[in-house]
């Protein structure tokens, strides 16, 4: 796999890195024939974002060969590594012209180049680990309710909270009432708590589409930063969500750039509205859908699973139209982008704890996606039998 990345667009991927940086420790890399992806998730499986880079966002995208699967070399970096070469992104933007990045299997490493001003380059050698797919299942037309704003609007909002605030409140009315509050525990005293609580026209919102009153909180740190690149890259953000415990799912796209940002959210208990349909949907390679599992009752349930499903495409061709944010460029002529034809098939994993780990987070449940050749390479784990020591024969 080989990208170049000209101008304006290396403080792009800067960006998208350090939003990145505020969910995992990890930085999955995969090269398709859709883009280069750029993937995240939290330690506790209740934070996912994605980034999708199109082909013509690069000045030069391979990438690359297919093994005799079908499938694309995909693996995963430390994110403080990967996050130390695009650490200043003033300097990206003054001395940096353009950044290659390189995957080569056979030499074990994820090199990043940046070309910078006066001759100078600086080579970053990254180690990497070969890993499964990462991906997501989520369906944000079932949403009930949805809002579009312009990015500078919701970061005006959430100023006003303190940077140690953990979770936030977002409510909606069918009368377009829209508020944002800070989140308090069932043992916080509220008379010993400030209270935040922030309320907005229905007319800063481009859309606000809203089917049924609800309330959900999920964590604001991952949302600070999503919010970040949104507004540097001067995109609306598009948020999707349903009744608490359901995850609410925050979008940004663009001609050359699909941006996918799911957070678990807060159960709770005492709503009747609680989700008890949690079908779960795979694209088998035939095409076609499995038959719906029943209803789970999830109302006695502190770690529930919810399997999300994402699906990110650019398509190109000659009616795409040109973007307004990120220069276009058109990919070298020598560079062969071969189809891709693999079968996404999700595998259930066991469940894993949301965070935190008091309260009733409904935990994404993310299912890794194997290919038939990475079955046998990538043995499930060992299921140990223990017994009680023997005693001696008298």
């Amino acid at each position: 796999m080989r990208c170049l990345v000209t101008g304006g667009n290396v403080k792009v991927i800067g960006k998208a890195v350090h939003s990145l940086s505020r969910i995992g420790d990890e930085l999955y890399v995969e090269p398709t024939e859709d883009g280069l992806s750029l993937r995240a998730v939290n330690s506790s499986r209740s934070a996912y974002a994605c980034f999708l880079f199109a082909p013509l966002f690069f000045q030069l995208y391979e990438e690359g060969s297919l093994d005799p699967d079908g499938e694309t070399f995909r693996c995963k970096v430390l994110m403080k590594s990967f996050l130390g070469v695009f650490r200043s992104l003033p300097s990206l933007e003054k001395m940096v012209e353009k950044c290659l990045i390189s995957l080569n299997p056979r030499a074990s490493r994820l090199v990043v180049q940046l070309h910078c001003k006066y001759g100078v380059t600086k080579t970053h050698n990254l180690s990497f680990q070969e890993c499964e797919l990462l991906q997501a299942v989520f369906d944000k037309e079932l949403c009930a309710n949805t809002l579009r704003a312009p990015a500078r609007v919701l970061v005006d909002a959430v100023v006003h909270f303190p940077v140690t605030l953990a979770e936030v409140t977002l409510g909606v009315s069918p009368a377009g009432k829209v508020s944002f509050r800070n989140y308090l525990d069932e043992e916080t005293e509220p008379s010993r708590t400030m209270v935040t609580e922030l309320c907005l026209s229905e007319d800063e919102f481009q859309v606000v589409q809203v089917q049924q009153q609800s309330h959900v909180t999920f964590c604001l740190k991952e949302f600070r930063g999503l919010l970040s690149f949104a507004e540097s890259s001067n995109l609306p953000l598009n948020i999707h969500f349903d009744s608490p415990g359901r995850p609410a799912i925050f979008t940004l796209s663009d001609p050359l750039l699909e941006v996918h940002l799911v957070l678990a959210t807060l159960s709770d208990p005492n709503s009747s509205s609680q989700v008890h349909s949690a079908t779960l949907q795979a694209h088998p390679a035939n095409g076609a859908f499995p038959t719906a599992t029943p209803d789970d009752d999830f109302t006695g349930d502190d770690i529930d699973s919810y399997m999300i499903a994402m699906e990110t495409t650019c398509e190109e061709g000659p009616g795409l139209p040109s973007s307004p944010t990120f220069p276009q460029r058109r990919p070298h002529p020598g560079a062969a982008l071969e189809s891709e034809s693999s079968a996404m098939e999700s595998d259930l994993e066991g469940a894993v704890p949301g965070t935190p780990p008091q309260k009733k987070f409904r935990s994404l449940f993310f299912g890794s996606v194997l290919t038939p050749s990475q079955a046998g390479t990538h043995p499930g784990p060992s299921q140990d039998v223990l017994a009680e020591d023997s005693e001696g024969e008298s």
